[in-house]
């Protein structure tokens, strides 16, 4: 691993006393005469029952009969059973609640799509809208324990599905929308769903996507699939298979808005969510009614400090765990889930910036990877919209460079609102490491793990580590972790216990600086070894990036006969620069200033994109396969795969 660290910084933000007056961890502390949040960090990783008993009495987690132990460790720390005896339907709490209260008129879902179409749903509209869909569901043969996909732009029927199939006490099965026909099998054949929420397309920079042909070449090679719901959202014709396929406005807009919904155990399977796996075969997290919804929702509630009346957007798709975060976040706290679907720099850079004045969004969450794409447009598109309402920006999904982060926090925030740095995972249902509104801030930390996380940083031997770069682990369960691998029990003990005894390791760099503030530095595999240094390759692409020609990098090691491995460097350069030998002089100079000699790049070379996840996130793993020819293994979870292939021929 790297073995120092200077990522260091001065405070950025500090918490005002309206912020922490605010603030549900204030409550929350309060509530349990707990003094400050030192404490409240030992007591909740400590005593795991105590707190997460506190969160769900907290969060107003209802149960039709209560739970008789908080978690049931006798199989072990890898597998906590939660909950134990409890009986609830996470529906239940983001809906039906609320149906006698005055909540029932509040805005539970605002959307707009790309072309300038609005809608909202309240929570009594959102109510009747779920019933119909259940009703919907049962009237097609769908029961308890049946898996369903949801393939869809992100519209408001998205939500209403996602709660549909868990009413009726399904299996949510979210998938991204831009994947292809054979990422769509694999998932849905691994999960024997059967039934696919999809649409005829959706909309992308002003033109219409078609999406049904992909649902239909999967639907033919998934045996288990018996029925496919089809929203009209961009009114292409498209072909339907008479017996198998629905049209959502003539199957649910016919059903009664009055439905039961089903009662089941805290622990029944909610959803199974597929992550990218490095032998290119995804790895399905299963999650359960009492896991990631509670874990979602405490931290919206301790990170982003949602309260209900605000409205969160986090830019993404629902086949990242960030949107079904969102969806049962926001419910759960009584918020309003804001979604939009088309580009977001379309029809011009300012976009972002329109939705957060037209809708008075007060939580907005963006990937580093936006900010870097969107700094080069200049000032003037975030400076002519009222931006008054928001109150925190939130990022997760890759690690931050020093000088986007600046950008964001001190011209488009004014230095006013912090910046919620959030890491963690599908498997984990949301955050090891987060800040929060009651600590100060450097740029690109972390203030804290989040509550009930034990999480440390250790050396090759398991040993903690401070000022030093190592691996992040955690040392006691949480409510949220994953259940397990979708029939493969093993691959997940493997990949997060097997190292050192009842210790998760999470596969990424992290490092605690002399003030106590977090940092994550990239995946563990990632790691670089040059000349006999380690480094994480963000330290190498935080200094590429500080060029104003540059708009993002990635940085690899590639065999090298003399140094065991050298660097190789790819940058995406700002709109109207052209790739020079100059340029490329400077970047070579700029890397040895900061760094020596020794790591001097080996190459740098430009393209025009990098390999991306739908979260934002540079595949590094790819980018060296492809430079060196290798098979890339899994490439599903790509939204822009031509940029492999750009890669290839980049010599």
């Amino acid at each position: 691993m790297p073995d120092q660290f200077d990522f260091g910084g001065e405070i950025a933000w500090r918490p005002t006393p309206e912020y922490v007056e605010r603030a549900h961890l204030t409550a929350f502390m309060r509530q349990h005469k707990i003094a400050d949040f030192a404490t409240l960090m030992e007591r909740s990783t400590i005593d795991v029952p105590w707190f997460t008993d506190a969160v769900l009495k907290y969060l107003n987690i209802r149960f039709y009969e209560p739970y008789t132990q908080v978690v049931d460790l006798s199989g072990g720390i890898q597998l906590p059973k939660w909950c134990v005896g409890g009986k609830m339907n996470i529906v239940h709490n983001c809906v039906d609640k609320y149906q006698p209260s005055v909540i029932s008129h509040q805005p539970a879902v605002v959307w707009e799509g790309e072309e300038g179409v609005t809608k909202t749903l309240t929570y009594r509209e959102l109510f009747q809208q779920v019933n119909k869909t259940a009703n919907a569901l049962r009237e097609l043969g769908l029961k308890k324990g049946d898996a369903i996909g949801l393939f869809m732009p992100m519209t408001p029927e998205i939500v209403v599905a996602l709660l549909a199939v868990a009413k009726i006490g399904g299996v949510i099965l979210p998938l991204f929308s831009g994947y292809g026909a054979g990422a769509v099998v694999s998932r849905l054949t691994d999960a024997g769903a059967a039934a696919l929420f999809t649409a005829d397309g959706a909309f992308r920079r002003g033109k219409a996507v078609e999406m049904k042909s992909i649902a239909d070449e999967a639907a033919a090679q998934t045996p288990s699939l018996k029925h496919m719901i089809v929203v009209k959202r961009t009114g292409q014709d498209i072909p339907m298979e008479a017996g198998r396929d629905h049209w959502w406005h003539e199957l649910v807009e016919r059903q009664s808005d009055v439905s039961e919904t089903e009662n089941t155990a805290a622990e029944d399977p909610l959803m199974i969510i597929y992550t990218s796996g490095t032998t290119g075969r995804p790895k399905g997290a299963l999650h359960t009614h009492c896991g990631f919804p509670v874990k979602a929702a405490q931290d919206m509630a301790f990170g982003t400090d949602v309260h209900a009346g605000d409205v969160f957007y986090w830019m993404t798709d629902m086949g990242w765990m960030m949107g079904p975060w969102l969806v049962f976040g926001t419910l759960l706290l009584g918020a309003t889930c804001f979604l939009y679907d088309g580009a977001p720099d379309f029809p011009g850079p300012d976009r972002l910036w329109a939705l957060v004045e037209r809708h008075k969004i007060t939580q907005l969450g963006v990937s580093p990877t936006l900010i870097r794409s969107l700094i080069p447009h200049g000032n003037e598109h975030f400076e002519k919209h009222d931006l008054s309402s928001l109150r925190f920006f939130a990022s997760t999904g890759e690690p931050w460079n020093p000088d986007p982060w600046m950008w964001l926090f001190k011209e488009v925030g004014g230095g006013m609102r912090p910046i919620i740095n959030y890491s963690g995972g599908t498997e984990i249902s949301g955050g090891i490491v987060m800040g929060n509104p009651l600590l100060p801030l450097k740029p690109c930390a972390f203030s804290a793990p989040c509550p009930g996380m034990a999480a440390d940083v250790v050396d090759e031997n398991g040993q903690p580590v401070r000022n030093a770069v190592g691996e992040l682990v955690i040392r006691a369960p949480w409510i949220g972790m994953t259940r397990g691998f979708w029939k493969d029990p093993q691959r997940y003990l493997d990949t997060y216990w097997g190292r050192w005894e009842n210790v998760w390791v999470h596969g990424d760099f992290a490092a605690i600086d002399g003030d106590g503030l977090w940092y994550i530095l990239g995946r563990s595999d990632d790691t670089l070894k040059i000349a006999g240094k380690r480094l994480g390759p963000a330290e190498v692409e935080s200094i590429l990036v500080h060029h104003p020609d540059v708009v993002e990098s990635a940085a690899i090691g590639v065999p090298d006969e003399v140094k065991g491995m050298a660097l190789v460097v790819f940058c995406v350069l700002k709109k109207g620069v052209s790739p020079s030998d100059e340029l490329r002089a400077a970047l070579k100079q700029m890397i040895v200033a900061e760094m020596g000699k020794p790591l001097s790049p080996k190459k740098v070379l430009f393209v025009s994109d990098l390999p991306k996840t739908r979260n934002a996130k540079v595949m590094r793993r790819m980018i060296r396969a492809a430079y060196l020819s290798l098979e890339p293994g899994d490439t599903s979870s790509l939204v822009n795969p031509d940029a492999v292939e750009e890669i290839r021929r980049a010599k």
